[in-house]
């Protein structure tokens, strides 16, 4: 009896993956490496960027610490039980591209729909973008310290209290987004076109 619920248990398994591997697939499909083109993803990081430093004091002051920033402008999001993310962006030191990159993740539970979103993670130190480069990524979770800053942390952070590796601010157009979690978000380099 415990070898049919074994075997029943790795079935579902094994669907689970497949459906996520299918959903985050077809999103990777949709927006290709660079697919847009390396002027309008440096375009979108910058304008995103620079949106995000103008309306969070927050972002503003992490920025003038920062060593780097990773920029993801525009991440798709869908999913109907199993979903999946998706977005290029750019390594920015200072004002110069440093890198693309692509980010991508799997979810399933409880969701349907579709939303777009943009991250930035802001590398405070020179061990984390050593970290970036020498790995050819991240993932979000694992390496280097990274702390998801939403509005409640915002209202804390002071140049004394900036002691992690990394400030991850997940935004829209709106401002900052609750309820969107990237923790285990996979980042990969992807070669310039």
């Amino acid at each position: 009896m415990t070898d049919i619920i074994k075997s029943r248990a790795l079935k579902s398994l094994q669907f689970a993956a497949l459906a996520c591997a299918l959903v985050t697939g077809s999103l990777a499909a949709a927006h290709p490496a660079m697919a847009d083109g390396v002027e309008e993803l440096n375009t979108d990081s910058d304008t995103a960027l620079k949106n995000l430093i103008a309306h969070n004091p927050s972002a503003a002051e992490v920025a003038s610490h920062a060593r780097a920033v990773l920029i993801f402008p525009n991440i798709v999001k869908a999913g109907l039980i199993f979903g999946g993310a998706y977005g290029e962006g750019e390594l920015k030191k200072g004002n110069t591209v440093d890198g693309y990159y692509n980010t991508l993740s799997a979810s399933w539970g409880l969701q349907a729909g579709a939303q777009s979103y943009g991250y930035a993670l802001f590398l405070m130190n020179d061990k984390a973008v050593a970290y970036l480069h020498k790995t050819h990524g991240l993932e979000i979770g694992t390496g280097p310290n990274v702390v998801i800053v939403n509005e409640g942390v915002a209202k804390n952070l002071s140049t004394s209290t900036l002691k992690d590796d990394v400030y991850a601010y997940v935004f829209d157009q709106q401002g900052l987004m609750a309820g969107v979690d990237i923790e285990g978000t996979k980042v990969s380099h992807i070669h310039n076109p």
